[in-house]
């Protein structure tokens, strides 16, 4: 409405400026949502938990993680929900994740890169455009591409699986400045990633789980935004239980959340009532997360099913809601295990 007050010049120049003045200062305050301010990193929390830093067996291990997040508020800088917004913001995503780990060493450890090719309903970096959350929820298709190139993983004396690696996100996703029905973030990131996992006891089936992503982002297409780093840890305490004595059969149950900050400001300038005003005015960004996960393994066929459940209990200028998150994954062993040598009869 502001543009078409402007083209037919009804809008003095000074209350142009208190408009935006006052829009701008509600921001800060938290008592009103900007209808053009990002919520969400690009790293969607909710992937990692229980087993942060084990390494996949040398070939190609194919997962298939399908993420839910619903929020039905939008939350201020103190952490409360602003009045005036309706609707519940949600998305779902099914990732596709493909890695490949060859059998030979580099650098005394495993090199496994990875791809990540997701079809998602809904903006996964919380886009919010307006009062309605229902309404700003974002679109359908194929989103953001995650591309791990540089990925090395290592044994550690039986007690510590790491990994640490480099990774860019390529935006696919459709994007258009100011659309309600984006998937994309609209502008590329380069991701630091670290992933550990300790086994607390010597057969390992007690474990502590830590995995990290910082978040460096580029100009948002279409404005001259580029978006705060974000940095983003996922954690979890496991222990394994024999299903069967032979245990050929494993569950995994455990605790797990996890915590992600905006860590330095926007920098570039938004237009409000024509007027523009410096992005890195936005506050910044927070939430943290607990829940419970639940694995069921198959050791000598490498497959696993899993299951998450985490909901948020504190967020600060972004969403709060719940994650859930399930799937599967298998890998094909290059080269294949011989098979298991049977037992030899006594005469």
């Amino acid at each position: 409405m502001g543009s078409d007050f402007q083209t037919r010049g009804r809008t003095p120049m000074s209350f142009r400026i208190k408009c935006a003045t006052s829009i701008l200062a509600c921001i800060v305050l938290g008592s009103a949502p900007p209808a053009w301010a990002q919520q969400k990193g690009q790293w969607v929390p909710g992937q990692f938990g229980l087993n942060a830093g084990v390494i996949p067996d040398p070939g190609i291990t194919y997962a298939n993680m399908v993420i839910n997040y619903s929020a039905g508020q939008l939350n201020g800088t103190n952490g409360n929900p602003v009045t005036g917004i309706t609707g519940n913001y949600s998305f779902w995503v099914d990732e596709n994740i493909i890695y490949y780990v060859p059998k030979q060493k580099i650098l005394g450890g495993y090199f496994m890169p990875y791809v990540a090719l997701s079809y998602a309903s809904g903006s996964l970096v919380a886009d919010i455009t307006g009062t309605n959350l229902s309404t700003s929820g974002g679109g359908g298709g194929f989103a953001d591409m995650y591309v791990q190139p540089v990925n090395f993983g290592w044994h550690f004396a039986k007690r510590v699986d790491f990994n640490v690696g480099y990774a860019f996100v390529a935006p696919t996703g459709r994007f258009v400045a100011g659309a309600s029905n984006n998937v994309g973030s609209g502008y590329w990131g380069n991701n630091v990633t670290s992933g550990t996992t300790f086994y607390i006891t010597k057969n390992q089936g007690t474990t502590a789980n830590l995995a990290t992503d910082w978040e460096i982002h580029g100009q948002k297409s279409g404005t001259s935004v580029t978006p705060g780093q974000a940095f983003t840890d996922e954690w979890g305490l496991g222990q394994v239980l024999p299903l069967k004595k032979d245990q050929s059969q494993l569950a995994q149950l455990g605790f797990i959340g996890y915590d992600q900050w905006q860590v330095s400001a926007n920098s570039g300038s938004y237009l409000v009532a024509g007027i523009p005003v410096s992005a890195g005015l936005l506050p910044y960004y927070s939430v943290h997360a607990m829940g419970f996960q639940a694995n069921y393994i198959l050791p000598a066929k490498d497959f696993v099913l899993f299951f998450k459940y985490e909901d948020e209990y504190r967020a600060l200028a972004r969403p709060e809601g719940r994650t859930i998150v399930f799937g599967l994954s298998y890998t094909f062993r290059i080269p294949k295990p011989p098979p298991p040598t049977p037992p030899v009869s006594k005469p």
